[in-house]
């Protein structure tokens, strides 16, 4: 049969026509998927990807390679729109990226498709490129029978590969301005290769990073990063930060300036100290920035109150300093990190919680939190500032509410190392004990005989020390109970008048006291004094039976006599009173304020 010759006319590109040329750059947006440095190989990848997707389009780039990529977009957004459904689906490569077309050239498909018709100003020849027919127009002739094979197809002779020399690339980097390097050393800093000085000299620091991201990337590591390559690098990192929304924010009520992820994160509530960004979109990030006036010791209160916060998990470093702090938690459901300053009178800083599993990313967050922090002007968030009335105190809370321990009682020194005497039981279930916010260890668990030894952490220096009364009370003599009874409303012991009615338990048990006395929970573990101040037992808490419903104010303590010797075993030898002179109870109050601690259980 003979050949069949007609002439076919077909729209290319029907996506292309609507583009505009602006001067400088293509108005629209790009994804970029792929580059070969030959056009024989990037037409063979694009006639892959146009089997996958109708709007694939091929250019020369200005390096001399060429691009493949999908659109074009009427914005950013809606280019990486399309990048996260496809990086999630798995149809393109993680290193995709989003362009803008600067560096695109001729057009090389579909064949026969342009950038509109017009050629970008500055577009280098593309001496390799195959001239194609009148635009609109394919010419077929000569078609074969079905039963005749097509002619494979042969690779273009004369196709070069294109790639920018070494040399070239040096007298590229040598053309750079002090900002254009500086933004170099700052991608790679946030990639995570380079930890110097943010300052356009690229030393031996420099090279050795950008060799360690080239070899990261598949490049060659030559330390000198050719066009193609800083392109590469700063489109991802441009890419990473706008999906994380990483912006600069200046709070003016809490007077600080400081780069937030407003992708993840939004602004809730003014909640002094706090100025609260909660969760946004389900990202699970928060962050809290905080203001407000004080001293070294109001910074010792917040190092202490942070750490009560659930968003600040208890295991992590610490560290305290005379004008600063950093505290960094961590536990099965998330990570944070807090950072405060004291300086002129003002204490600001800043807490971010993230998901456990997010860490790589989030560190560039932190870094950048970090690197941008910056107190402004001389006031601090006001502390009338907040949400309307009708709004609940938990939804106020919500997301940076206490830890609730488990128990919380009372303790004394009995030593001038700072060893604190409490009651023993429940205290080896806790996860973390503290002595007045101070991280303590169980040193002895004597919980069979009722009594416990707990050594702070940090080095305490108590300004009372209790003295231990040699001689066994009467009954019937007055005593009082000092401890918490009121944890949560007064941040000092109490003490608590009554009677010691018995020199024993309440089943006879030899070494117990019976009180009548008004106290509570919280002052188990507190001591019992006599009226000259001395120690003569320790309060025990009431026996958990419901069979048996003890009078009003009847409760048992733990005699002294009792206690020194299991003490003096294990190393402890309590100090023994002087002569009973009794003490008015203002005094009494004054020893109390000095000697007795709150004993805290945490899970």
């Amino acid at each position: 049969m003979s050949a069949v010759s007609r002439t076919v006319s077909i729209i290319v590109g029907a996506t292309l026509t609507g583009m505009v040329w602006t001067g400088s750059a293509w108005a629209e947006s790009w994804l970029q998927i792929e580059a070969k440095p030959s056009l024989a190989q990037a037409e063979a990848r694009a006639r892959d990807w146009a089997g996958m997707f109708p709007d694939v389009a091929g250019f020369r780039m200005a390096t001399g390679w060429y691009a493949i990529a999908l659109g074009p977009f009427a914005d950013d957004q809606s280019a990486n729109d399309r990048r996260q459904v496809l990086r999630r689906e798995g149809l393109i490569q993680r290193d995709s990226y989003i362009s803008d077309g600067g560096n695109y050239g001729q057009q090389f498909w579909p064949v026969g498709a342009s950038f509109g018709g017009v050629t970008p100003p500055g577009t280098p020849p593309a001496t390799d490129l195959p001239t194609p027919p009148d635009q609109g127009t394919v010419q077929v002739q000569d078609l074969p029978q079905a039963d005749t094979p097509a002619p494979e197809a042969q690779p273009d002779p004369q196709a070069v590969t294109q790639v920018e020399t070494l040399a070239e690339s040096r007298r590229r980097e040598a053309n750079l301005t002090r900002s254009e390097r500086m933004d170099i050393q700052s991608a790679l800093e946030w990639e995570g290769q380079y930890a110097g000085a943010i300052d356009g000299i690229f030393g031996a620091g420099t090279r050795s990073s950008i060799a360690d991201w080239q070899m990261k990337n598949g490049f060659e590591p030559t330390g000198v990063l050719s066009s193609a390559q800083q392109m590469k690098l700063m489109d991802t990192v441009a890419t990473q930060r706008a999906a994380l929304g990483l912006q600069p924010v200046e709070e003016k009520e809490a007077g600080i300036s400081i780069e937030l992820p407003l992708g993840l994160v939004q602004f809730a509530r003014y909640n002094p100290p706090f100025v609260t960004y909660a969760p946004k979109d389900g990202s699970g990030v928060q962050v809290l920035l905080i203001s407000q006036p004080g001293d070294q010791a109001r910074l010792r209160g917040l190092y202490d109150a942070m750490q009560t916060l659930e968003v600040v998990p208890l295991d992590g470093d610490r560290s305290l300093r005379g004008d600063s702090f950093t505290i960094e938690g961590q536990n099965a459901k998330v990570h944070s990190f807090t950072q405060a300053t004291l300086s002129k009178g003002l204490i600001k800083g800043f807490t971010l919680v993230w998901p456990v599993g997010d860490d790589a990313r989030m560190s560039r967050v932190l870094e950048a939190m970090k690197s941008s922090f910056r107190p402004v002007g001389t006031t601090t968030l006001d502390s009338t500032l907040g949400q309307p009335m009708s709004v609940s105190r938990a939804a106020l809370m919500a997301g940076i509410e206490k830890r609730a321990p488990v128990f919380a009682r009372s303790g004394f020194y009995i030593d001038a190392q700072g060893h604190v005497l409490t009651a023993g039981a429940g205290l080896s279930e806790c996860g973390r004990v503290t002595v007045d916010d101070h991280p303590a260890d169980l040193s002895v668990d004597a919980t069979d005989a009722g009594f416990a030894v707990l050594t702070p952490r940090d080095q305490l220096s108590p300004k009372q020390v209790a003295k231990f009364r040699p001689d066994e009370p009467q009954a019937g003599s007055q005593i009082a109970v000092a401890g918490f009874s009121y944890p949560e409303a007064l941040p000092a012991p109490v003490l608590n008048f009554g009677t010691l009615t018995a020199l024993k338990g309440l089943g006879g048990e030899t070494g117990q006291a019976r009180l009548e006395a008004q106290t509570r929970k919280g002052d188990v573990g507190g001591p019992v004094l006599d009226g000259s101040g001395a120690v003569v037992g320790m309060l025990l808490p009431v026996p958990g039976d419901d069979s048996r419903v003890l009078p009003k104010g009847l409760t048992v303590a733990l005699q002294a006599g009792a206690m020194t010797p299991d003490l003096a075993a294990k190393g402890f030898a309590p100090e023994a009173s002087g002569l009973a002179i009794p003490r008015a109870p203002e005094e009494l109050q004054k020893l109390a304020r000095g000697m007795v601690v709150q004993v805290t259980c945490w899970k």
